[in-house]
């Protein structure tokens, strides 16, 4: 009753397995972040990209407009001033020359110019030229003559800034060529106001360029970024809702510029995570069908077992030289479906090192293959006789039992009698470790399949084949603490090569008879890959 109930348990764990595998890639959302539902775009107002670039573009327009204002208005109330000491001056040559001035070109001086009193200053006398009334106390004397940017500036919004109630006095050359200097009081209202008008209409300038400027800047940037930012967040969201859908893969357009970078970098990741996805669904099917034939399975071949061990009371020769080979076969077979049961905690049993004779392992393989000198695949032992290794027999055999079965699958696919079919298996022994070689005559390793060559499920060179054989043999030999690889050499055929450490009974990393684990690399190791 305990094989049943262990087989129905391991049923609804590779099921389990099974159905959470798709998902297994794809990371929850953190706490409180809600994820799109179907590929949907939250609205939003002012908070979204669009929305930013349009109010940032308008600050920074308005902030440069801010910057031009003041140097602008500093100059606004150079020029209004430099215009009325220009007027006064033109007076003050109509003096020079008459002596006098008409009540009548007083009236109208002071009434282009607005000032309450004009008078020309010779340096040895002052002569006054006009005035409606007797001025009151100046509050500010502006110097034309010693004006400099900075003090223009600060003077200007001195003024805006004012009430303008109180009176000036602005001093200038004549600019006519009589000489002197030419004296104006004027109430401080008329250049406050000149100045606030002026203001304003820089003020509506600066929305009317802010304005266009920033509509510019704002569908530029979002043609420019906006838009293949949503396009890449869009297919991000299809793709989270069904990450093993091929066609829901972004496709990158012509840009060669960052954005044309991130949309190639996106389509790479949802390509790799796809084939990781799949790669997950093949695993979780492969165990949940291991899983249901794995008991009726092990029931055959017991059955099998007790059917050889009657033929060991045969006579026959050839029966009792076969039979034993025929059980212990029978037995690593028995052992390989006992260990798909531990499928669920991905662990291997434990790694028996023994000191192992290689020669007569690689026989074993060779007969197991039904292969020899002679057939039609040939078989070369050129491994020395009495080679040994410390390792696990089982689990070395398995190795090598990938690896020459890959070969002969590879030898037997070319149809030609005249090439030539050969296997050979040899081994070396090194300083701190033994090297075993296997090659064969075959058609090689094809290029697209080398950088994948020991994964599982990727290195599946014939149809029909899993995939898991090389990926098998790479896992075994890790856990030897070993290395295996494809050698890279001229001619035809493939080579593979495996680096055994040599352990010996002063190595600390192993004591004599005791076992070690196997590491947890995966669950595609309990299994014997018997289709390549």
């Amino acid at each position: 009753m305990s094989a049943p109930h262990h087989d129905e348990t391991s049923r609804r764990g590779a099921a389990t397995q099974a159905d959470a595998a798709p998902a297994a890639g794809l990371r929850a959302a953190p706490h409180g972040v809600e994820a799109p539902q179907g590929g949907r775009r939250r609205r939003r107002r002012w908070g979204g990209l669009s929305g930013k670039l349009l109010i940032l573009t308008v600050l920074f327009v308005m902030l440069s407009e801010v910057l031009i204002f003041v140097p602008s208005v500093a100059n606004f109330r150079n020029t209004w001033l430099t215009d009325k000491l220009t007027i006064a001056g033109v007076a003050a040559s109509v003096l020079v020359e008459t002596d006098m001035v008409s009540p009548a070109v007083q009236a109208e001086l002071l009434r282009a110019t607005g000032a309450l009193a004009v008078a020309l200053d010779e340096g040895e006398r002052r002569r006054l030229i006009a005035m409606v009334e007797t001025p009151g106390e100046v509050d500010r004397t502006v110097d034309m003559g010693k004006a400099d940017a900075m003090t223009s500036v600060l003077e200007s919004f001195a003024i805006l800034l004012s009430s303008g109630d109180g009176q000036m006095r602005v001093i200038g050359p004549t600019q006519m060529g009589i000489g002197g200097r030419v004296d104006i009081v004027m109430p401080e209202a008329k250049l406050r106001n000149a100045m606030l008008a002026f203001s304003v209409r820089i003020l509506a300038l600066s929305l009317v360029i802010s304005a266009i400027t920033a509509a510019l800047v704002y569908l530029s940037l979002r043609w420019l970024l906006v838009r293949p930012m949503q396009r890449l967040t869009r297919s991000m969201a299809r793709f989270q809702a069904s990450p093993e859908d091929t066609g829901l893969i972004i496709e990158p357009s012509r840009r060669d510029d960052e954005v044309g970078d991130a949309e190639h970098s996106l389509a790479a990741m949802q390509a790799t995570l796809t084939e990781t996805l799949q790669s997950r669904r093949q695993l979780a099917d492969l165990g949940l069908a291991v899983s249901k034939i794995n008991h009726d399975l092990r029931n055959l071949l017991a059955s099998a077992q007790l059917f050889s061990e009657r033929l060991e009371q045969v006579a026959d020769p050839t029966v009792q030289r076969l039979a034993p080979k025929i059980l212990a076969t029978l037995d690593r077979a028995v052992g390989y479906t006992s260990s798909v049961l531990a499928y669920g905690s991905a662990r291997e049993a434990p790694l028996r090192r023994r000191l192992v004779r290689l020669d007569l392992l690689v026989r074993d393989v060779g007969e197991v293959l039904g292969l020899s000198a002679d057939g039609a695949v040939a078989f070369e032992n050129r491994v020395e006789e009495g080679a040994e290794v410390e390792a696990d027999p089982e689990q070395l055999f398995r190795v090598l039992m990938n690896l020459c079965r890959n070969a002969v699958q590879a030898l037997e696919q070319s149809g030609s009698d005249m090439l030539v079919r050969r296997v050979i298996v040899e081994a070396e022994c090194r300083a701190g470790q033994v090297v075993v070689r296997v090659r064969d005559t075959g058609p090689g390793v094809p290029p697209a399949l080398r950088e994948k060559l020991f994964r599982p499920f990727q290195s599946a060179a014939r149809r029909g084949g899993t995939g898991l054989g090389l990926a098998i043999a790479a896992e075994l030999v890790r856990a030897h603490g070993g290395e295996i690889s494809l050698v890279e050499r001229a001619g035809p055929g493939a080579e593979f090569e495996i680096r055994l450490p040599r352990v010996t009974p002063d190595d600390p990393r192993e004591e004599p008879g005791k076992d070690r684990e196997l590491a947890e690399t995966g669950p595609i190791s309990a299994s014997l890959d018997r289709s390549g």
